[in-house]
């Protein structure tokens, strides 16, 4: 069911959180027309998973449905093969097209927590490998000829390499037109990407022209940055995956810089601007996390997420979000008022449980519902193992020589015991757990 809304009051709430939309006017011209608007956005499959980042977008996409409009999300399996360079200092590999098919097949899952996928009136699923690998070559010439090398060394990543004498090949000045020429096939009205994808969106209006289309709105969001403060990524271990157990994303979630909290209660939530500056006053830091942890954790644990994380969700999710006193041990501000209605999934249950486990943790305890790794007696010598290798086995270290590092910084534990000697022999006579940092556990046993 669309929105009653006006199109003046649906532009307001669209444009909540986002970077630029261009051009601004022409958005609330699409929107007063009446027209179910097509709103586009590109997914590189080089990686299956799907993070909170990602979710910013999804969710300002849900709400053009709520407002009944249709959302095209377009796996880019073929441009895949070619590799964006987006905000990078190098080519990224190129896949093949079956490994872009293997990874999309997850992103299509995981699209289905934030976006309404079930009605074909509000979301449809594209390759674009349906246009362009059958594109000819007089058609690819009519595509670059939109375009001077002098704009594509405009483009911020482009000019950084080209400055610094890092080579560029000639077919990644293709990727922005070939992203561009997603929006002919589907007439996207709108296209929606982040910061890193301005360039493109913009390649898009200019390929729409040629080809006698009315130019879509370039809606652009901002990035969200892990909670460390740098770009989300696994590799920098502040990624936060949105199908990932309530435990860790709240876990995940109250580790995020002070000075990080206003910018995910704003992208994460739907908690109005008064309402945010009166959890940072009123809460501090600690209770800010909470009302953030609780309302994205407890929300990513139901099969869907619903259309607005905001006061009345986190109210029926048992909660108050004023300041009501603060507990002793953890000088959290907010206590739990009422069970949770409604909802398919008792999220108040699971909020509290992953508060529990989080608040045992930091209180230096050990969990009880922590993954148990086997261990082979033939990774043993004489009824013992080296404790770099151990850790590398069980995955809380990459390699034996980050183990080896990590004990050195007084970072791995065994049963509790802070580890000092890098080549130490465990023996595994009875289950030991593993220990990295404050809050990464992993049981070991023998297989």
């Amino acid at each position: 069911m669309s929105s009653v809304l006006s199109p003046t009051e649906a532009l307001k709430r669209l444009e909540a959180g986002s970077v630029e939309i261009i051009p601004h006017e022409k958005l609330l011209e699409k929107l007063s027309s009446g027209k179910k608007l097509t709103v586009k956005l590109g997914l590189d499959p080089t990686r299956p998973d799907i993070h909170i980042g990602h979710a910013v977008v999804l969710r300002k996409m849900r709400q053009f449905q709520e407002l009944g409009h249709k959302v095209v999300i377009i796996i880019g399996d073929f441009t895949a093969m070619i590799g964006d360079p987006s905000g990078r200092s190098a080519t990224r590999p190129p896949l093949t097209l079956e490994e872009t098919r293997a990874n999309a097949k997850s992103y299509v899952e995981q699209v289905g927590k934030i976006l309404i996928t079930e009605d074909q009136e509000r979301f449809e699923l594209r390759y674009n490998s349906e246009w362009l690998e059958n594109l000819n070559f007089k058609e690819v010439i009519k595509l670059a000829s939109q375009l001077t090398v002098a704009q594509m060394l405009e483009r911020e990543d482009f000019k950084n390499r080209y400055t610094q004498g890092i080579p560029i090949s000639i077919h990644e000045f293709l990727y922005p037109f070939a992203q561009g020429y997603d929006s002919v096939p589907i007439r996207a009205d709108v296209e929606m990407g982040g910061t890193d994808q301005k360039f493109n969106l913009l390649v898009g209006r200019e390929v729409q022209r040629a080809y006698g289309l009315e130019e879509q709105v370039a809606f652009i969001m901002p990035l969200l940055e892990g909670p460390d403060g740098r770009k989300m990524s696994k590799s920098y271990d502040n990624y936060i995956g949105i199908t990932e157990e309530p435990a860790e994303i709240y876990r995940k979630l109250m580790k995020v810089g002070d000075d990080l909290l206003p910018k995910y209660l704003e992208l994460c939530t739907d908690l109005t601007p008064q309402e945010i500056q009166q959890v940072l006053e009123k809460g501090g830091p600690v209770g800010a996390h909470r009302v953030l942890a609780r309302l994205v954790a407890g929300s990513y644990a139901l099969p869907r997420i619903p259309a607005r994380l905001d006061r009345e969700l986190y109210e029926e999710m048992g909660y108050r979000l004023e300041a009501a006193g603060r507990d002793s041990e953890t000088q959290a501000v907010l206590i739990v008022v009422a069970p949770l209605t409604g909802y398919s999934l008792n999220v108040s249950e699971t909020v509290r449980q992953a508060e529990e486990r989080y608040n045992e943790v930091a209180k230096g305890g050990i969990p009880d519902d922590i993954r148990t790794v086997p261990i082979t007696s033939s990774e043993l010598q004489e009824g013992r193992i080296g404790v770099a290798k151990l850790f590398t086995l069980s995955g809380l270290t990459e390699s034996n020589g980050e183990a080896k590092r990590m004990i050195q910084n007084r970072g791995l534990r065994i049963d509790g015991e802070v580890i000092t000697d890098p080549n130490m022999q465990v023996s595994l006579d009875k289950p030991r757990v593993l220990q990295r940092g404050k809050d990464k556990f992993v049981r070991v046993q023998l297989a």
